[in-house]
């Protein structure tokens, strides 16, 4: 899943490359990147990838509102969205983030996963924002690489986790999630932008699949 796309540059490069979904940051939050009508007119452009709304803090009502313009695939939420406000759009396909802290307990994430899974297709485990890497997990913090397998053997999890190009083949065989997520951005002037730093990722996960 490449995350936070807001110009058809980094869209057509990720599904170039076989991305399965592009997601969009659509709410009035800090990280809310464009705006309904813009994801609308890049998705457009772009084939053969699922279309996410991604929403911080938005109620039910605001993303029953975009979906009705996008269509959604599928719509990832943030990680204070009630269970109550998921209830209410039940025909939709919801990604809950579980963002994990340096002082997040096993008990805590196993805790949040039995409530939202009622309402949840997957759940989006992110260690960036804590600025938690595959070393650091490799070295047993904040749980062990056994709780997280054992997890990912029980849901349908989505990683957001950093790691070298060189790492990608022992993250995947390690912990099998359903997926990983890849972060988009700016560009560096209208219609060009590197991404090596992509391909060198994506070019080791072809190899590994």
């Amino acid at each position: 899943m490449a995350s936070g796309i807001n110009n058809l540059t980094d869209a057509r490069y990720f599904a170039a490359r076989e991305v399965e979904w592009l997601g969009f940051r659509l709410d009035g939050s800090p990280t809310a990147t464009i705006s309904v009508l813009a994801a609308k007119a890049i998705a457009e452009w772009v084939d053969g990838v699922k279309i996410v709304g991604e929403f911080e803090f938005a109620d039910a009502e605001e993303i029953a509102a975009a979906n009705d313009l996008l269509h959604f695939d599928a719509v990832r939420v943030g990680m204070f969205t009630s269970p109550n406000e998921l209830e209410k759009l039940p025909a939709l396909n919801f990604i809950k983030e579980v963002v994990v802290e340096n002082t997040t307990t096993e008990a805590e994430i196993v805790g949040h996963f039995r409530e939202y899974e009622h309402c949840c297709a997957y759940f989006l485990l992110d260690f960036t924002k804590s600025g938690i890497g595959w070393a650091m997990l490799k070295g047993g913090g904040p749980f062990t690489l056994d709780f997280l397998t054992q997890l990912f053997s029980k849901y349908q999890v989505i990683l957001a986790l950093d790691f070298l190009p060189d790492e990608a083949n022992e993250v995947l065989e390690t912990l099998q999630p359903e997926g990983l997520s890849l972060a988009g951005g700016g560009e560096e002037k209208v219609g060009f932008k590197s991404f090596d730093e992509f391909d060198a990722i994506l070019d080791r996960l072809e190899v590994a699949v």
